[in-house]
């Protein structure tokens, strides 16, 4: 079982900065991809960015340019930066790995961006 623990969330104002963080537990597995994603109110989770272990990487039309997706390798981290943060950027945010031929997820941080 793999357990990801997310952090960095909090409340902004429209223009701000926020970078989240995802480790993952620590074990003798290799994480393959590794995404972040988010729900807002009323509406669907979405894919805001993904990342191979390799480091390629795919984002969303509403967050392109504005957010940035790493990882560290060696610690099992996923990182979202974001820039530049819209009121419509409000959301829980989600981290997901993708191991062992399993998906994980890990339990959400809320980002809120006020006006």
């Amino acid at each position: 079982q793999v357990q990801l623990v997310e952090s960095g969330g909090g409340l902004v104002q429209a223009g701000g900065s926020l970078r989240l963080s995802c480790a993952a537990s620590r074990g003798s597995f290799i994480i393959n991809g590794m995404a972040w994603y988010r729900q807002a109110p009323g509406k669907q989770r979405e894919l805001v960015a993904g990342i191979t272990r390799g480091g390629t990487t795919n984002y969303s039309e509403s967050v392109k340019g504005r957010f940035t997706i790493s990882r560290d390798n060696a610690k099992n981290t996923v990182f979202l930066q974001m820039s530049n943060l819209k009121p419509e950027d409000t959301a829980v945010y989600y981290c997901k790995a993708l191991t062992m031929g399993k998906e994980f997820w890990g339990q959400g941080t809320q980002v809120t961006v006020s006006s």
